[in-house]
């Protein structure tokens, strides 16, 4: 039985906060959004100073192969080839699905 996966990096960018770069980088990454079986986007800005990472993208995914349709889709592996391996100085990711 598949379960749902919620999806998330967490990341600092190389860029300085507020910059043109930043926000070029941020309005790119919308594009993950569009790809099919990709469910509630989110771009989130950390507050806490427990973390030295600024940014996390979340999304939830109903099945291992709607998630795995998104890792291998041309838009998602352009964006990291392109703009995630050259502008993230760090990263976290996590893949969780429900105990239940």
């Amino acid at each position: 039985m598949s379960s749902s996966i919620q999806h998330t990096v967490a990341f600092r960018l190389q860029h300085p906060a507020g910059s043109d770069a930043e926000r070029d980088f941020l309005t790119a990454a919308l594009a993950l959004a569009g790809i099919p079986g990709v469910q509630e986007f989110r771009q989130l800005r950390q507050v806490s100073p427990k973390s030295d990472f600024t940014f996390s993208f979340s999304m939830r995914f109903d099945d291992d192969d709607s998630y795995r349709a998104y890792n291998e889709h041309p838009v998602h592996v352009a964006f990291v080839r392109d703009r995630w391996q050259a502008e993230v100085a760090d990263f976290s990711e996590l893949d969780f699905v429900a105990l239940d």
